[in-house]
């Protein structure tokens, strides 16, 4: 799911507890080396327009010397240089005064903005009316991180222009998240559905009859529903109250389902290898006691791996997606092959349910908490208070390919949650299975796989509308089950189609 609603709730937060007058926005301070000699870099800024507003466009931002003060805290005229800060923007670090008397103290010197380091958390810079008619300079707050990188990179000799462009209505990471999740279910549905078939209705020569080569699929019941989506609602509000504790359990638990479903995924094609079919020696080891091929061993060996270094560097925000993404759409596509709805009112009942679970975790439950936080956004996008700053990883995510301030400094991912994959990817699946029983040249398939893309644009551009984290289920749920329905009343098999009954193979279909 796609989550972008922080900014907005700290601001939300304060503004309807503590700062009656605070605007909070993001914006950036574009830093470059006086020498001209290295390129410039942005960096995060949290400021409050009612200070001073800061332009869109950083062509129109003065470009200034930043003067390094974090030696001081610029809380009474003593802290100020000789000379002052003709026109200059310096930085100085929070202190126990307030943010009005450092910028007064800024502006009545020359300064034409004003930076505050913060080691904590970046809050607005609020004031009351009268202050804020008083300065005419901007005034933004800088973490001590950034700082320190600005130091390091720029040397002391350093220019910069504060700046804050508005954000663009959608990402171009939206069509990456699309493709991979229409494709994750298109695959993955007619994998699942052909594969369920054949091993019912086919007789397969097995070149090895020792080991079995296709999983065991698990038929889901409606008691299995209603435990399933307790278990969902007791985790999600044990990670919303003990978020710290629990994010390292499913990081775990997810690199051990992501390495068998990576596995599942991959010795099809392994198999088709001509190599490696020898067998390790006869021994009394665990699983080793089978005697597995060399191959599958090593593939094994593989999967784990990959498994294990994205566990190590999941934090690296460069390439680590990447790998969580490749390792997400293989758990995805092992859930789809594995777990079976034998039913279209089995599928009906399993959408509806998480439908509405998804809608109340999403848009009800900010009525619960008492900061106005959804619980389900703030899980899925990981707690900002958050003392270990993990993110949970059962989401697809893909950075944000537009320069903004949001992407900058609170969201640089979008999101999608592989429960907005395979939720509707089942009904999918139980389409081809039916389309094979009933010789109907997989036009359930295509259907259904065609309202799930619609759906899926219909979440993006109520994202856009709405600028909040949405639950895509509200819109996914709908187009597919209503499309599966339409297409078998209109075929006149809706009874067939409600059951699973109507068993006629057609093997050239598989």
């Amino acid at each position: 799911m796609a989550a972008r609603g922080a900014r907005l709730r700290l601001c939300l937060w304060l503004l309807l507890h503590f700062l009656p007058q605070v605007y909070c926005e993001y914006g950036m301070v574009h830093v470059l080396s006086e020498k001209g000699s290295s390129k410039g870099k942005d960096y995060c800024i949290l400021f409050n327009s009612q200070w001073a507003h800061l332009p869109h466009d950083l062509g129109k931002a003065s470009l200034l010397q930043l003067q390094d003060q974090t030696a001081s805290v610029l809380c009474s005229p003593s802290d100020v240089p000789d000379g002052g800060f003709n026109n200059q923007i310096p930085m100085v670090m929070r202190g126990n005064c307030t943010f009005y008397e450092k910028v007064r103290l800024a502006q009545i010197n020359g300064a034409r903005g004003l930076l505050i380091v913060s080691r904590e958390r970046l809050v607005p810079p609020g004031g009351n009316r009268s202050q804020y008619e008083e300065i005419d300079i901007p005034v933004a707050l800088l973490s001590y991180t950034d700082m320190l990188d600005i130091g390091k990179s720029f040397g002391s000799s350093v220019k910069g222009a504060m700046y804050a462009p508005n954000e663009p209505v959608l990402d171009y990471n939206m069509v990456i998240i699309f493709v991979m999740a229409v494709g994750t279910v298109a695959i993955g549905g007619y994998w699942a559905g052909s594969r369920d078939v054949k091993k019912r209705y086919m007789k397969h020569k097995r070149d090895d009859g020792a080991e079995k080569h296709d999983d065991e699929t698990v038929d889901v019941t409606p008691i299995m529903i209603c435990v399933f989506v307790v278990m969902c609602c007791s985790m999600l509000v044990l990670l919303y109250f003990f978020y710290d504790h629990l994010v390292y359990v499913i990081i775990g638990i997810f690199c051990l389902a992501a390495s068998i479903g990576l596995y599942s995924c991959l010795s099809p094609f392994v198999r088709r290898f001509p190599l490696g079919k020898c067998r390790i020696p006869d021994n009394n080891l665990p699983y080793f006691h089978k005697r597995p091929q060399v191959r599958m061993l090593l593939l094994a060996v593989f999967c784990i791996s990959v498994s294990v270094v994205w566990g190590i560097f999941r934090n690296e925000d460069q390439w680590a997606w990447v790998l969580q993404d490749a390792l997400g759409i293989a758990f995805c596509l092992y859930m789809l092959k594995t777990i079976r709805l034998p039913t279209f009112k089995g599928c009906t009942l399993l959408l509806l349910v998480l439908f509405v679970y998804d809608v109340f975790f999403v848009f009800i439950t900010p009525f619960l908490t008492k900061t106005g936080e959804s619980i389900m956004v703030e899980v899925a996008a990981g707690p900002s208070d958050s003392a270990t700053h993990e993110k949970l990883p059962m989401v697809l995510k893909v950075p944000r390919l537009n320069s903004s301030p949001l992407a900058l400094c609170d969201r640089p991912f979008s999101l999608l949650g592989f429960g907005d994959i395979l939720v509707p990817g089942l009904l999918v699946a139980y389409c081809h299975r039916f389309d094979i029983q009933v010789q109907s040249s997989r036009v359930y398939f295509v259907a259904c796989t065609i309202a799930y893309g619609i759906g899926l644009l219909v979440t993006f551009v109520a994202l856009a509308l709405m600028q909040m984290g949405q639950p895509a289920l509200l819109y996914l749920v709908p187009c597919t089950l209503l499309t599966s329905f339409a297409v078998a009343l209109w075929r006149k098999e809706l009874a067939m189609f409600w059951t699973g009954s109507g068993f006629a193979v057609n093997t050239s279909l598989i």
